[in-house]
């Protein structure tokens, strides 16, 4: 872990290299200005499903039917697993004219329906079945899972504690090995980063996998842990 230690007696602050990342700080006579990473890590709270249904049809109209059917199919899956469709939010749909590529008329031969819909569990133990089942279903052209920290502002105050803490702890030794002794906190600045998404491996042909297997490939494991992450810059004075 790097820290940056600026000890105002023998550094002027004002021509620190890494002005661009961090605030521009006034030296003052008998201070010391630190700064440190901080993180925290946290089980994930959100499983998010992503998947596309896609169907084609000689014409549009009989394309939107086709897909109707399939999503009224997913909403059954949810449904049976406890899980209101209303809660699923539906990313994008597109309709697609398909042409025969060796007609250089560019002839339409058919219309393609695409829709995304997006599915956040809190329970994590219905992953396994609705994935399944709707890989069973044959409704899903493909499936991603992949887990998130949605209840965030807890995570993020721990990993800035977690910083100042390190700071502080920075500007305590070099006191202590110039005689001296930390003060209060005179300035200080914060920067958190997003929280990072873990696991999400992309799930092709979930179809053929349910027919072979019992489980669903989630079984038994455990999700990553999130890292939360923050900066911590700060001013404090000497005794």
């Amino acid at each position: 872990m790097k820290s940056k230690i600026f000890l105002a007696a023998v550094v002027l602050l004002a021509s620190v290299c890494l002005a661009q990342e961090h605030p521009t700080v006034t030296a003052q006579p008998n201070t010391v200005y630190v700064g440190a990473d901080g993180k925290f890590e946290s089980a994930p709270d959100t499983a998010v499903i992503q998947f596309n249904v896609s169907v084609q049809e000689d014409t549009s109209q009989a394309a939107y039917q086709h897909a109707a059917r399939e999503v009224e199919q997913v909403r059954q899956v949810m449904r049976a697993n406890g899980v209101d469709p209303k809660s699923a939010n539906l990313g994008f749909e597109s309709v697609q004219p398909m042409y025969d590529p060796k007609n250089p008329k560019q002839k339409v031969i058919g219309y393609r329906v695409t829709t995304n819909i997006t599915l956040k569990l809190k329970d994590f133990a219905k992953i396994g079945p609705i994935t399944q089942q709707l890989a069973e279903a044959n409704v899903a052209e493909s499936q991603s899972l992949n887990y998130t920290l949605e209840n965030i502002d807890e995570a993020k105050s721990k990993a800035v504690e977690d910083a100042y803490h390190r700071a502080r702890a920075s500007a305590e030794s070099l006191a202590r090995a110039s005689g001296r002794s930390i003060g209060e906190l005179s300035y200080a600045s914060v920067d958190t980063f997003d929280v990072q998404r873990v696991f999400a491996p992309r799930m092709a042909s979930m179809a053929k996998m349910a027919n072979a297997a019992t489980q669903a490939p989630t079984e038994e494991f455990t999700p990553q842990t999130v890292t939360v992450t923050a900066h911590v810059n700060a001013l404090f004075t000497m005794k």
